[in-house]
């Protein structure tokens, strides 16, 4: 059996759009998608407010684009989700995406409206680890992802509540529909349920992740941008996490997800049982970046994660969400954002490369 490959590149603005050529067509895009049917693009909004390291770049987004036509996929649709904490029309304008789809005409669908796709059930044959106990009324999916093949477009994090964030955590928003906060407890398990059920679903299956700007803290939104210079890309789902993390500084097998999922045979996890291609020194950088929490987070650990989760249905399942909702809007959107996250972004588009580049796209 071939080992996993996860592509991995340096990269600097100037050349960033046929870097990330190079990068798919060094990942295997073209062996790992299906070139008669159709592509989803699916984006990564963790914050519909633009914040450095949170969300897909636009350059991410044209510049896979263009690997993907590079070989011979032509038939692509971006696809949004919406969570209760984030808007997707807003993170489209705030974070350039619109301007980069109109130029290669490629269209959107959000999978939250009925005139775009339909929410149906699916009974998985692979065996679920949770997701069938916590949606014991069915797992429903929007239809239009059946038959089609899928493309995550995650960067390089840190997560409060996974530890690292990337390909995997990527299709939570895409494929579980707005009660997917019911999955936090356990969240790690959830994912590796939608990988199994990606499997049965797509066509084919790609990531290509940005860490030019990477996020260290207490993420996947108020995090510590650092500038990293690199982009990976894989078939593996599981592989590209795994090398990610290492990046970041983290044990890919100490992560539960990346564990479990290489357990049951859906990728590989582990560093020694992958293939690097590409830049070897930068893959073998180790950054340091830590995992912390802020008054969201915290809150959300305790009430997921704690002896207090035995309310989680009262809390999270009745009414009642909607305060914490507020309450996570209200801090993050009005109060960390305009004192802590505005000062940062408007440094990183003055004085980094990165950020110049944000600035030389259309809104």
């Amino acid at each position: 059996m071939a080992r996993s490959k996860v592509a991995v590149l340096r990269t600097r603005p100037e050349s960033v759009l046929d870097d990330y050529r190079r990068l798919c067509a060094l990942a295997g895009a073209k062996d790992a998608l299906d070139p008669t049917a159709t592509t989803i693009l699916k984006d990564n909004i963790s914050w519909h407010l633009m914040y450095p390291g949170s969300n897909t770049t636009p350059w991410q987004l044209e510049g896979t684009i263009l690997g993907l036509k590079d070989a011979g996929l032509e038939d692509l649709v971006d696809v949004h989700n919406k969570t209760v904490v984030t808007i997707a029309d807003l993170g489209d304008r705030y974070n350039k995406f619109g301007p980069v789809l109109e130029k290669y005409g490629i269209p959107k669908k959000y999978n939250y409206k009925v005139e775009d796709m339909r929410w149906i059930e699916h009974r998985p044959r692979a065996k679920m680890a949770v997701l069938d106990k916590v949606f014991p009324d069915g797992i429903y999916l929007p239809d239009y992802f059946f038959g089609k093949n899928i493309v995550h477009l995650p960067t390089v994090k840190t997560h409060s509540y996974t530890v690292t964030t990337g390909a995997l955590k990527n299709a939570f928003g895409g494929l579980l529909n707005i009660n997917r906060h019911y999955t936090h407890t356990w969240i790690h398990d959830t994912i590796v349920d939608l990988l199994a059920i990606q499997k049965e679903i797509h066509t084919g299956i790609f990531c290509t992740m940005d860490g030019t700007t990477a996020g260290s803290g207490p993420g996947p939104r108020t995090l510590i941008p650092h500038q990293k210079d690199v982009i990976l890309a894989s078939a593996d789902q599981v592989a590209i996490d795994a090398v990610s993390a290492s990046m970041m500084g983290f044990d890919p097998m100490g992560i539960e997800y990346i564990a479990h999922a290489t357990a049951r045979g859906l990728g590989q996890g582990d560093p020694r049982k992958i293939e690097i291609v590409g830049d070897l020194d930068a893959a073998n950088e180790r950054w340091g970046f830590t995992v912390g929490v802020n008054l969201g987070t915290g809150t959300g650990m305790l009430l997921w994660r704690s002896p207090l989760k035995i309310f989680q249905k009262l809390l999270f399942q009745t009414p009642l969400v909607n305060l914490f909702i507020f309450a996570s809007e209200y801090y993050h959107d009005k109060f960390w954002y305009p004192s802590r996250g505005a000062p940062v972004v408007d440094r990183w588009k003055r004085e980094s490369p990165w950020g110049k580049l944000f600035e030389e796209y259309p809104e």
